[in-house]
């Protein structure tokens, strides 16, 4: 996110009309004698504005730093100073806000601080009217030297502020960690010149890649924090020492501040320090999971999603492709379950990079979100229009006249179809949730990234598994009937296989361009693919699908008026389901009620089948409907910054996402991800009894 706010102030200034905002353009440094003309400046700062407005003006530090530097924290650490400002107007107060910091050694000294682009939101009040705010900004910077520059500043508060400044603002500040939703309990204590901090972390979800970031308390010194997990819980300990070096001061009592992380997540807390009663444990080896059981999960979960409806139809269509091959021709099968096997792989190395990239530019990460993307949708109902329309026979796309390879068919001998049916696969997998998926996922996320990329990989290793069985022993295909006319046939039922996930594609585009254009959308493809099979076959071979397609079309109409409004189910859900919020929860357990939560989205196919399986029973609908009972839904369907922010506050990154809370479970309970009726009722039984 920090990397989206800088680029969209580089380009404001850059490409806008409005030059003459409240900016100072980019700051250099001067030669400072160590330096030539020719050497690059080691930083560069700006500062924008808004108007004063009742004594206040909101203002955004960006500071761009060379690569290889480093600047400082509020609390730098063993080393360095925090950047200031000195006012030469006249400014009452200064609420300087800090984003997360990271933790980097210069000279062997451990320091907190940033590196490359860090935007600082400023908050300043002054009981005079100003026309101009001037100042000082000095600035720490280290490399293999350490160097503290001046940068001179004044903003013309008579000139508007730069469009969309307001936004800028308010997404800097979400960058500075909040005082809540990642800890739940807090201790802190001191003994033997070493503090130990103890953490519970929220929602009872286990700590991945957590750190801790001190504040200076006076007259102590901190070492870097040796920290342990298990489950929820964090201790952290921390060597003290004072200001010379020499033995630490008392700090029981004293208040100490930090701020802790977990991956992308933080938040800043405070806590008075007792005394420590217990053992301290120094070993730092401790985490709640090891990477090799995170390999396991993702292995498992991959080979999973192999048995999910979004794989079906590329499964399909590869049990088609051995069909396609005479028999006693191992050779060839192989070759082309291997060249589907590398498209899984390629595929999730692909999206190993999209997370990459995500997590450097801080914007929120998960599984199957591309699907919250509109003209993602829109390329995969292109997709799916194209394999349909091949499977039906309308077309084949010749990639040369002696090779004769085909593009995306189910029976194509060319090596490149194979390839890209793999990759289909796994974009088609992308919406669905399998169990040990998420918390695979979850882990990476969070995860430095070259564990990132291996976890990544164990995913796509794991949704091969199956392709790379038959590749290893092809001799497979011999159970399969000799080819025949009821391979024609089959062929049809994988194109209607396909036409049913590309209609259900083009009804994930509801939420974004409305019921009416989805519609029309549908309709059209169905009319195109009649008026082709006329032209190619003749208006006697168009009558059946003309009817099969016009059924598909009555569905399509009757699917989505269900979806939007519920008038027309078959099925209809009596729950009064209440927007899903933090503070809903509370006010829930305050009443002593059990609270049922459901994060869903239309594109997450695991989410249907909950829905149809299990909450929509007799059964789960009374219940969910009692008087005690609070249900409470999100809709992840589009981007939504409050349900993401929900589920990294539980730790996951995919829906389904079903948790109970009530009296006898005031952590709550996460559910599994594909839902059983049984698990349901007996943890919503659980949480029902007398407040603990």
């Amino acid at each position: 996110m920090r990397f989206l706010i800088n680029l969209f102030l580089i380009l404001f200034v850059l490409f806008s009309s409005s030059l003459q905002a409240a900016d100072t353009g980019w700051l250099k440094p001067a030669n400072t004698g160590w330096m030539n003309d020719n050497t690059p400046r080691h930083a560069q700062v700006r500062l924008l504005s808004s108007p004063q407005e009742n004594g206040k003006i909101e203002i955004l530090l960006d500071v761009q730093l060379d690569e290889g530097w480093k600047t400082y924290w509020r609390s730098p650490g063993e080393g360095g100073v925090a950047p200031e400002i000195v006012w030469s107007s006249p400014v009452e107060s200064t609420d300087w806000q800090w984003p997360a910091p990271g933790r980097f050694d210069v000279a062997g000294v451990s320091t907190q601080g940033y590196m490359g682009d860090v935007v600082f939101p400023i908050t300043v009040q002054s009981r005079e009217k100003l026309d101009k705010l001037s100042g000082t900004l000095t600035l720490s910077t280290c490399s293999n030297v350490c160097v503290l520059t001046d940068y001179p500043f004044e903003l013309d508060l008579t000139e508007p502020a730069p469009a969309d400044f307001t936004w800028a603002f308010n997404q800097a500040k979400g960058a500075v960690p909040p005082s809540s939703g990642l800890v739940e309990q807090t201790k802190a204590s001191f003994s033997n010149e070493k503090l130990i901090i103890e953490l519970q972390k929220n929602a009872n979800s286990p700590w991945v890649k957590p750190n801790i970031f001190t504040d200076v308390v006076e007259g102590a010194t901190f070492g870097v924090p040796v920290i342990t997990t298990s489950g929820d819980s964090l201790t952290a300990t921390i060597d003290v020492g004072d200001d010379w070096g020499g033995e630490s001061p008392d700090l029981t009592g004293k208040t100490i501040s930090f701020v802790v992380t977990d991956g992308d997540i933080s938040q800043q807390v405070s806590s008075q320090i007792g005394t420590f009663s217990g053992a301290i444990n120094t070993n730092s080896a401790g985490s709640a999971i090891s990477l090799g059981q995170v390999v396991l999960f993702a292995l498992l979960g991959g080979l999973i999603l192999n048995l999910m409806p979004c794989v079906l139809p590329v499964l399909a269509m590869k049990l088609g492709s051995i069909l396609m091959v005479p028999q006693g021709e191992q050779k060839t099968i192989r070759r082309q379950f291997l060249l589907s096997s590398s498209g899984i792989l390629v595929s999730f190395w692909l999206l190993a990079l999209l997370m990459t990239l995500l997590r450097v530019g801080q914007q929120a990460v998960g599984w199957g979100i591309q699907f919250q993307n509109p003209w993602f949708i829109g390329f995969m109902v292109l997709v799916t229009a194209l394999f349909t329309a091949n499977l039906f026979g309308l077309f084949e796309i010749n990639l040369g006249s002696k090779a004769n390879t085909r593009l995306a068919t189910a029976g194509g001998h060319g090596n490149s179809g194979h390839f890209w049916q793999g990759v289909f696969a796994t974009l088609l997998a992308t919406p669905c949730s399998a169990p040990f998926l998420g918390t695979a996922v979850a882990f990476a996320l969070a995860a430095p990234m070259e564990e990132l990329w291996l976890i990544f990989t164990a995913l796509g290793v794991g949704m091969s598994l199956p392709w790379l069985l038959i590749a290893a022993f092809p001799a497979i295909a011999r159970l399969l009937p000799k080819p025949g006319m009821w391979m024609l046939k089959l062929r049809a039922v994988l194109g209607l296989l396909m036409l049913v996930s590309s209609l259900w594609l083009i009804s994930l585009l509801i939420p974004h361009f409305g019921v009416t254009v989805s519609t029309v959308i549908a309709i059209a493809f169905l009319v195109v693919l009649v008026v082709l099979i006329a032209i190619k076959r003749g208006l006697r071979a168009a009558i059946l699908p003309l009817i099969v397609f016009a059924v598909f079309a009555g569905g399509f109409v009757w699917m989505t008026q269900d979806q939007h409004s519920g008038s027309r189910a078959l099925v209809k859900d009596s729950v009064n389901w209440q927007p899903l919020t933090e503070e809903a929860i509370t006010a829930a357990l305050a009443d002593n009620k059990r609270v049922f939560i459901d994060v869903t989205a239309q594109w997450c196919v695991t989410c249907k089948a909950n829905k149809y399986n299990v909450l929509l029973r007799d059964d789960i609908q009374q219940l969910l409907s009692e008087p005690d009972v609070v249900a409470l839904r999100g809709d992840w369907t589009k981007p939504s910054p409050e349900i993401t922010a929900f589920l990294q506050k539980r730790g996951q990154v995919a829906v389904p996402f079903n948790q109970i809370y009530g009296p006898s479970l005031a952590e709550g309970e996460v559910l599994s991800t594909i839902l059983d009726r049984e698990s349901l009722i007996s943890v919503m039984n659980q949480a029902k009894g007398a407040k603990k």
